[in-house]
């Protein structure tokens, strides 16, 4: 029984070699039609008289004028001139060719290429499910643990600049987090949380604001619809501080909604300058509730603490959380580079390191800053401030421009404060693309930076943002193909226009030395096959 498996048609191996098989053997089985075809064309070019109808386009071409051949080459030159335009136009916006794309996607099963991921599914191995569950997880979407008010902060940008800060796509997500967060126990919903859990899905402001009062209605304590008040429709950070704080005497004993509302009163503190009664309160929450750091307070603590400048306080938080084992993030590893460039930045000098070296203290700067920038490459043309700023979405992507955003919008300030920090990162960061030179396919400290975060940004970040690609992508082939073509065409018009008689000789001459070759391959066949065989097959 063990032997007659092994042999199996149905097996996976036989399915494999069997298509394998006949994919190679499809490239030459075309090959021979190809020649076969060739050759019954000339054989029957008697019969279906292809000499005269030779001589008839020949005549015919030769009574064109130069202006026919102007007007082709010029619309040759304008529609490949249409074709570049939407290239690039596509290119600029989705980041690939469109006739690749198409190319891929359905000529390549066709010609015996990668199949879809459908088929490709059926056979796939263990690793390879491995490296695809591997890719969703670097590409898993955060909730920005600095994330700004909507009434508050995002919706005054709206107001003076008429532009909107957040996709939908962004919102969404912040829905579903709070149906999740408050709304867990989805079968014992009392009648206000029925009403919130639709709120929390309205996409009009608006809506959501009157839903929370008709909660409000039906129960004075419903803490998730002050939560909701505090969020969208505070216009200040004080208000905002005061619905929080009456949410946190109607939250009751549910964990999640204490943390939440602790949380963003300390948040209100630290807008509010109250910082070390924030840190007072980021500390409080890190210790009562310890297995929550998916929620990544860390990072408002380590922002807070900048803020004052406690540098060995924010040391003393780095030697817990960036530890090998845990997810890393921008925060950490710009926050560890600025405390060890802050340390040599104000007597750093380019051209005295160039002479004697780098000390160690000097060195050690430098790989911090490399490491940082390995992990998301985005951030330091914010803080070097080669990129305009925008407001931070409330999820971002790690090791992405919507991450880099988020931590440039808060720490930027704290490096300006550092005398010489900047200056340091401006002269090393771009060090760090030498030692990472296909970043896709081999990291240096950290897996290869993931290939899916120039789409997922461009769901989180607004339209009017132009998203920072990394590593920067190469033209397409069919774009510089159809702007080399474009430009042939426009060059053959002109020339035609102004040399017609020379064009037609060197037209002429570039045809026959075209043709030469098959003249020469008919002469050879002739010589080479019986001519009565030849007859016979002309009499078919």
């Amino acid at each position: 029984m063990a032997d007659s498996s092994g042999i199996n048609p149905q097996s996976p191996g036989f399915t494999e070699k069997l298509k394998s098989w006949l994919c190679w053997s499809w490239t030459y089985i075309c090959a021979l039609w190809f020649a076969m075809v060739l050759t019954m064309v000339y054989a029957l070019r008697s019969p279906l008289k292809l000499q005269e109808t030779v001589n008839a386009a020949s005549v015919f071409l030769n009574t064109l004028t130069p202006k026919f051949y102007v007007a082709l080459t010029g619309t040759s030159s304008l529609i490949s001139g249409l074709i570049l335009i939407f290239e690039w136009w596509y290119f600029r916006k989705y980041g690939t060719s469109f006739i690749e794309q198409v190319s891929v996607s359905h000529l390549r099963p066709l010609l015996g290429g990668v199949e879809n991921s459908s088929s490709a599914g059926l056979f796939s191995s263990v690793n390879g499910d491995a490296e695809q569950r591997s890719n969703v997880a670097e590409c898993k979407v955060w909730r920005n643990p600095l994330n700004l008010f909507r009434g508050a902060e995002y919706s005054r940008y709206t107001w003076v600049t008429g532009k909107e800060p957040l996709t939908y796509y962004d919102m969404n997500l912040s829905a579903q987090d709070h149906q999740t967060f408050f709304l867990g126990d989805t079968q014992q919903l009392r009648p206000e949380d029925a009403v919130m859990q639709k709120a929390w899905r309205e996409r009009n402001p608006q809506a959501r604001i009157r839903a929370a009062y008709q909660a409000i209605e039906l129960n004075r304590e419903c803490a998730a619809a002050y939560v909701l008040l505090a969020e969208e429709e505070a216009t200040t950070i004080a208000e905002a501080e005061r619905l929080f704080k009456q949410a946190l005497k109607s939250a009751g004993k549910d964990t999640n909604l204490l943390v939440y509302i602790r949380r963003r009163l300390a948040m209100c503190a630290r807008k509010l300058g109250h910082i070390k009664e924030a840190i007072k309160m980021m500390r409080d929450l890190m210790k009562e509730f310890p297995l929550l750091g998916m929620l990544n307070i860390h990072e408002n603590l380590l922002e807070a603490l900048l803020e004052l400048q406690a540098y060995a306080d924010v040391q003393a938080v780095l030697a817990k959380y960036d530890d090998i084992s845990l997810p890393k993030s921008a925060t950490i590893c710009y926050t560890s580079a600025l405390l060890k460039a802050r340390a040599v930045s104000d007597k750093f000098s380019p051209e005295t390191a160039s002479r004697r070296g780098l000390s160690t203290a000097e060195m050690n700067a430098v790989e911090a800053i490399h490491r940082a920038v390995e992990f998301n490459p985005h951030v330091p043309k914010y803080l070097l401030e080669m990129k305009s700023l925008i407001l931070p979405p409330e999820h971002i992507l790690k090791r992405g421009d919507s991450e880099a955003v988020a931590y440039a919008f808060f720490h930027l300030q704290h490096w300006k404060r550092a005398e010489g920090a900047l200056n340091l990162l401006h002269c090393t960061w771009e060090g760090t693309f030498r030692i990472i030179p296909y970043p896709l396919e081999k990291g240096h400290l950290f897996y290869p930076y993931p290939g899916c975060t120039e789409t997922a940004d461009r769901e989180l970040l607004p339209s009017f943002h132009e998203v920072s690609v990394y590593p920067k992508k190469e033209l397409p082939f069919f774009i510089l193909f159809t702007a080399g073509l474009c430009s042939f065409c426009a060059m053959l018009a002109m020339l035609t226009h102004q040399f017609p008689e020379l064009m037609g000789v060197f037209v002429k001459a570039f045809f026959s030395t075209l043709c030469a070759p098959l003249g020469f391959f008919a002469d050879k066949m002739e010589s080479f096959m019986p001519s009565c065989l030849w007859h016979q097959l002309t009499n078919v």
